[in-house]
């Protein structure tokens, strides 16, 4: 529940400082990457401090090495965050995280599946909304930062010499 509130906090904080009159952050877009950073740092970050063996309790068992999966994904957390805060690597953050939170979706189903929590919130239901509320951002954010194609056309070239 952590990552959720993170991400709706961080986002309104945002959108209420483009409203005080930080030009940029009136943008929905900016605001959300950044509320999106920001959880995707607590989470990279509960990836080694904190939560570790939790989730590494998570990795189903058919998966090899759970502690190195937890790490690779904790550290693809943390570079998606800082892509996401820089506008030449928006895209492919957001895709990166976008199927990131895809491939750990078992993991995220395994846990309420298998009654590894008693936390309301790591239910199976509540679990799986928080998890397309986070594919919806990084969605979003996808979308909203793809490069349109140029629209110009190249200049027809004419020999006029034969007429």
């Amino acid at each position: 529940m952590a990552p959720l509130i993170v991400l709706v906090v961080v986002t309104l904080a945002l959108l209420g400082a483009g409203a005080m009159g930080v030009s940029r952050l009136r943008q929905w877009p900016v605001a959300l990457r950044g509320g999106l950073a920001a959880m995707f740092v607590l989470t990279g970050v509960i990836h080694f401090v904190g939560m570790r063996e939790e989730l590494i309790s998570m990795v189903p068992p058919t998966l090899p090495n759970p502690g190195l999966i937890v790490t690779i994904t904790g550290l693809l957390e943390l570079a998606g965050a800082v892509g996401l805060l820089l506008r030449p690597t928006v895209s492919w953050a957001a895709g990166g995280l976008t199927v990131l939170l895809v491939v750990m979706f078992p993991a995220n189903i395994y846990i309420p599946l298998e009654g590894l929590t008693t936390n309301p919130a790591d239910a199976l239901v509540p679990r799986i909304l928080m998890l397309l509320v986070f594919l919806t951002a990084t969605i979003a954010i996808l979308a909203t930062h793809k490069r349109p194609r140029s629209k110009t056309k190249s200049p027809v070239v004419t020999d006029n010499s034969l007429n």
